[in-house]
This record gives structure tokens, C-alpha cells and sequence, in this order.
């Protein structure tokens, strides 16, 4: 059994001194170690056994808006099955693929697990659907990286928020791409540390990948249909095709000197015809746009219904906050729904419910 002869470096010391001490001798020279992070938005004492970064992720793990990924849609609304991803297995799936680039790079796997785990915190129900229905309702628009930093700074421990390092942080803002090519040229899209670009490309590889993996098993595509070039120079299979794209990424940002982490520009064209095969065959397809209407739909009552009726307001939101808008907390509060609460709640609010006698039974329809 090891003491504490097997390390000198704790004795009397804290052990958080050891492990940032492996992190210097262990880590490549472009890590981001963790005794150099930028800080904190407000100081507070070091964790005697943990460094920051993985103080960061644990405050990720337990907090409340990581446990309600698991009823977040992905791609599928309310999907029947039990293998399709919601929001927490993708964001489970983004972590581990981050991590093993981050491994095989020598950089900080603590980093860039927080900044996966928390990647996002911010996405409504209801999936991209949801997403897009509050940024046509909201005046100053919705964005779930935005909002999953909102989350972390401000709404997380009853408004305290997590006070995450500035990496962690910066990599959760800047994770996000949109819809044209997955690595922007502008800089300020790119994220401070290697950790957080990680995670960037981690996202894309998991996304393309595991969309893809739902559309066969709801059959809405069959292997043929994937396009010649992906299947034979990216692979063939769910588990070939996120290995030859996380290699290119280790082996190009190896080339490249660690200057930053990219995909080849081979393999970056394949990736973005990935991306428009799964907007032309299934993000776009007219069965997703209805269920995207009633997205909006139930959104849009929700939001309207808050937004002008002070009784229901203060009966599900409370007291009105000082020093938020009344539209920033109504955001702050779908944002935050589960698909099915966002359904039990619409129900709740707008369908009507059998009229029963307190201590009787219903009374009879047909009577004058």
C-alpha cells in the first residue's frame, strides 16, 4: 500500500502542489497549466487536493443544469427509443473524444473535461428547435453558449453561479459554429487554449458522428445513402469514422507544431459535406420541420403567457428579481426546461383538465 514515502513532494504541503507539479513536468510545453489559469471572476482560496481546473469540473458535475441534460433532446424529439442520444449523452460522447485527443497531445485532459461537461449547460429544450424558436422571441436574441456561460456565472447556486476559471469559461463561449464551415478564421472565435479548440473539433467530430448513428437507427437514412467519400475515406462505421477524423486531428495538429488544433483540409471538406448531407437528409427533412413548428408553438405560448400574465408569472418564476428584466427572466426560465416539463407545463397551462367535485365524482355531462 503507498504512503507517504512514495511522495516526497506532499509532505507538508498540499497535494494540489504535486499534481500541478505533474502537470509541469508531464504536459507539452502549449498546455495550459493549471497553477496559470487567469483566475476566477471572484477570488476565493485553492482547494488543497484539487487543481483548478478539476475543481471546475467537479462544480460542473453536481450542479443542477448538467442533471437536466438528460431529458434535453438532441436531434429527435421525444424519441421512443432507448439508445438515441439526448443533450447529456452527447455532451458525454464530446468529453471522452476531447479527451483522447487531449491524452495523445500531452495537454491539460482536465481542462478540456471541464470545458466539455459544461459546453452545454445552456441548451433549451427541445433541441437546435427550441434553440431557435426563444432567439425569434427574445429582443437581444438566444444563443446556448451565451447562455451557458450565463449559467455558470450567474443562475447556477441560487444566483451565486459557479465562479469558473477564465479558461473554462472562454472555452464554453467559444465552442459553438453554426452552420457554414466548422473552423471560423476569425480569431475571436477561436478559443484562448489548445484545451478549448479541442473541445471545438471534439464537438463536431461527436455531432456529425452520432447524428448520423440516430438516422440509421430510426432508419429516416440507410448506409447507402451516405455518401460515397465519407464511407470510404472516413470510414464506414460509427466507431471507424471518429477514429480516422480524431487521428487526423492529433497527426495535422501535431504537423502544425501545436500551433493550434485543426482538422486537414482534406478532411475538413468531408467533414463540412458530412455536415450538409445531415441538414439536406435529416435536420431539414419536413417531418422535423412540423415538429419544429409545434416547438415554436409551445415555446411562443409560454413565453407570451409569462411574459403578460403577472399571476402565472409569480406563481412559477416568484417574486420579480431586482436588476433583470422581466423578458431576461422568462428566457432564464424556458431556457432551463426539460422537454417533458416544458410539455407537462404547457398541458398544465393551456389544455383543459376534467372538472371534479372536491370529494365527489364528475358530474353528469347530460343533465340540465
Amino acid at each position: 500500500m503507498a504512503d507517504s514515502r512514495h511522495f516526497p513532494e506532499m509532505l507538508g504541503r498540499p497535494l494540489r502542489f504535486a499534481l500541478e507539479q505533474r502537470e509541469r513536468q508531464n504536459l507539452a510545453p502549449q498546455a495550459q497549466l493549471s497553477e496559470l489559469t487567469r483566475g476566477r471572476l471572484r477570488e476565493e482560496p485553492e482547494c488543497p487536493l484539487r487543481t483548478a481546473y478539476q475543481r471546475d469540473r467537479d462544480r460542473i458535475v453536481h450542479c443542477k443544469a448538467f442533471r437536466r441534460l438528460k431529458h434535453k433532446t438532441q436531434v429527435f424529439l421525444s424519441p421512443t427509443g432507448d439508445h438515441y442520444r439526448t443533450r447529456l449523452t452527447h455532451t458525454l460522447e464530446v468529453s471522452q473524444i476531447a479527451r483522447t485527443i487531449g491524452r495523445a497531445l500531452f495537454l491539460n485532459e482536465d481542462l478540456i473535461e471541464a470545458i466539455a461537461l459544461g459546453h452545454d449547460l445552456g441548451h433549451t429544450a427541445f433541441g437546435h428547435g427550441g434553440e431557435r424558436a426563444l432567439n425569434d422571441l427574445v429582443s437581444c436574441g438566444f444563443f446556448h453558449n451565451e447562455q451557458s456561460l450565463r449559467i455558470v456565472d450567474e443562475l447556477e447556486k441560487e444566483g451565486q453561479g459557479l465562479n469558473l476559471t477564465f479558461e473554462v469559461r472562454d472555452g464554453i463561449i467559444k465552442h459553438s459554429k453554426g452552420r457554414s464551415r466548422p473552423i471560423l478564421g476569425d480569431p475571436e472565435q477561436k478559443a484562448t487554449t489548445l484545451e478549448g479548440q479541442v473541445v471545438r473539433l471534439a464537438d463536431i467530430v461527436a455531432y456529425v458522428n452520432h447524428d448520423l448513428d440516430d438516422a440509421l437507427r430510426a432508419e429516416i437514412l440507410n448506409y447507402h445513402d451516405i455518401p460515397d467519400d465519407i464511407r470510404n475515406n472516413v470510414g464506414d462505421s460509427h466507431a471507424g469514422r471518429i477514429h480516422r477524423l480524431v487521428e487526423d486531428i492529433i497527426y495535422t495538429s501535431l504537423d502544425a507544431g501545436l500551433s493550434e488544433i485543426r482538422l486537414s483540409e482534406e478532411m475538413l471538406e468531408r467533414v463540412d459535406k458530412l455536415r450538409a448531407f445531415l441538414f439536406e437528409r435529416v435536420y431539414d427533412l419536413p417531418r422535423f420541420r412540423q415538429e419544429f413548428r409545434r416547438v415554436k408553438k409551445i415555446i411562443g405560448d409560454l413565453y407570451a403567457v409569462f411574459m403578460e400574465d403577472d399571476t402565472v408569472f409569480c406563481r412559477e418564476l416568484g417574486v420579480f428579481q431586482a436588476g433583470s428584466s422581466r423578458e431576461r427572466q422568462v428566457c432564464d426560465y424556458i431556457a432551463g426546461m426539460t422537454d417533458r416539463y416544458a410539455l407537462d407545463l404547457y398541458s398544465r397551462l393551456f389544455l383543459p383538465r376534467p372538472w371534479m367535485k372536491v370529494g365527489g365524482s364528475a358530474p353528469n355531462q347530460y343533465a340540465p
